[in-house]
Formats: C-alpha cells, structure tokens, sequence
C-alpha cells in the first residue's frame, strides 16, 4: 500500500509568516487600489526584497482570468533566466525583468525554492557594507 503524501506548497500565509519570523523586515499595502498587495521591506533600509500579489492568470501569460497568488523577489540576470525554464516562474510583474522574477503560490514551486529565492532577495537589497579607505601619507 502507497502512503498519500500530501504537498500544499508555500501559499500566501506561510510565505508571511515565515518571512516576518525570519527576515527583520516589515510589511506594507503601499496600494489602495490593491489592498492584498504586500510590500516586504528591510527595516534599514526599506528597500523592498518581496512583493506578495493575487494575479489574474494573465498577467503572468496564462489562460484565464481567475487570481493566483505570486511573490516578486529580485535576483541576478542569470538566475532569472534559468528560473524562467522551470514551472511556476514567470517574467517579473511590474518590476525589472532582469533582475526580478515572478513564483507563483500555488505549489508548483518547492517551498526550499522559494525560500532560498527569498534570502537572495533579502541579500540583493541588504545595505551595503563600505570599506573604510586607508588614508595615504
């Protein structure tokens, strides 16, 4: 007998959850027009490293009207190009397309995936550490 193994994936609350619990960073609704749009923001510098959105399928190039939940996270040209080979990555929505991608929520994507995604993103727009010059004489 084969034992049902059951594969929910990242949805929307745990991707949240996770990043409040992981990240010192805050969350924002910068957007009236969309209220279930979250910004995630290092609190140092508040620059954004995720962006929670529910989508209609066709912003993201599918069939279909009905809303999918999605995360922006920024990464390298390369990563964002291999990442586009894979199911569940799309070009980013709203954002560079070179140096962010779009993941859906729906559990096509690993939830290790989008978890190490997100620690790129967070790195990508942590502040940068400036070396003090040695002065010359």
């Amino acid at each position: 007998m084969s034992e049902m193994i059951e594969n929910t994936g990242m949805d929307r609350q745990k991707l949240k959850t996770f990043i409040l619990e992981t990240y010192p960073a805050s969350a924002d609704r910068p957007w009236l027009q969309y209220p279930n749009y979250e910004v995630f923001r290092h609190s140092s510098n508040q620059k954004w490293f995720a962006v929670i959105m529910d989508l209609p399928k066709s912003k993201l190039g599918l069939q279909g009207e009905e809303r999918v939940d999605a995360v922006n996270l920024k990464c390298g040209p390369i990563l964002a190009g291999s990442l586009l080979m894979e199911n569940g990555f799309f070009p980013a929505y709203h954002m560079r397309k070179d140096s962010w991608i779009t993941a859906a929520l729906d559990g096509s994507v690993a939830d290790d995936k989008i978890k190490m995604l997100l620690d790129v993103s967070y790195q990508a727009t942590a502040p940068k550490v400036r070396k003090k010059r040695a002065d010359s004489v």
